[in-house]
């Protein structure tokens, strides 16, 4: 009987977290990304086509819907299956769903950064191309991984550590930088009941800022894009993923 009354308390509470995401108030921690209220320029650092929608769509959705000027910087084709080409096309269809301008899409193709747990990226080869980005396109704030990259892919953090090797050569340019945290197993597969967990962690620790994905539906649709990914375990991922639902975003101090 217990164990039905425990069942029966996490579907209770699944549901309220769903009417939360499609009903609730937006989280006012948000403004800490907004900085002065202007519409400014954001660049989120990825490692692999497919990152932005199964990480980071909470707060592309988010920034997209305010108004904010969106790029992305993505440093491999995600290749390492030889379907580079392919994940290239698909990150391009994901994008244009998550209102991601295509022209301010980069995806590269560098021998250097090819996609694979056995390659490891030059940071400085890293922090020299996110310098030419924020240049050529006035970047002021930066979103990216955190240390470990959510799945702990050595990819995902160097690009962590090239955008700190970045900071911390260009400290005099004020660029603000946001990582997005990693969680561990059980708030990560707790789907929209995170959305609790999150603001709970905010009151504890203000400097938080937790983004509320009041849009799940279309980071549904952008990771169906990705075709080639599409397979069970990833719609099963998206489903009970809380960074479908939630972000959490630290500020990057180097």
């Amino acid at each position: 009987m217990a164990w039905l009354v425990v069942a029966l308390s996490l579907i209770v509470i699944w549901i309220a977290s769903i009417f939360k995401v499609f009903f609730g108030a937006t989280s006012s921690s948000k403004a800490a990304v907004l900085d002065d209220g202007n519409k400014k320029n954001v660049l989120f650092v990825i490692a692999h086509p497919d990152d932005e929608s199964m990480f980071f769509s909470p707060t592309i959705n988010y920034l997209a819907s305010s108004g904010y000027n969106l790029h992305m910087l993505c440093f491999s084709t995600g290749n390492a299956d030889g379907m580079g080409s392919i994940r290239k096309d698909e990150l391009h269809q994901a994008c244009a769903v998550l209102r991601v301008p295509l022209q301010q899409l980069k995806v590269l193709d560098h021998p250097d950064l090819q996609d694979g747990f056995g390659q490891l990226w030059s940071h400085d080869l890293l922090a020299k191309i996110i310098d030419e980005e924020v240049s050529n396109h006035d970047i002021q704030t930066i979103i990216t991984f955190d240390n470990y990259g959510v799945s702990g892919h050595c990819n995902h953090r160097d690009v962590h550590h090239g955008v700190l090797k970045f900071l911390q050569t260009s400290s005099e340019r004020n660029i603000k930088a946001w990582e997005l945290a990693s969680l561990n197993i059980f708030r990560k597969y707790s789907g929209p009941i995170d959305i609790w967990l999150s603001n709970l962690s905010s009151k504890k620790h203000p400097s938080k800022a937790i983004i509320m994905n009041e849009q799940p539906w279309k980071s549904v649709e952008a990771m169906a894009q990705h075709l080639s990914q599409w397979v069970w375990f990833r719609k099963l991922f998206v489903s009970f993923s809380s960074y479908t639902y939630v972000n959490t975003l630290n500020r990057i101090n180097p």
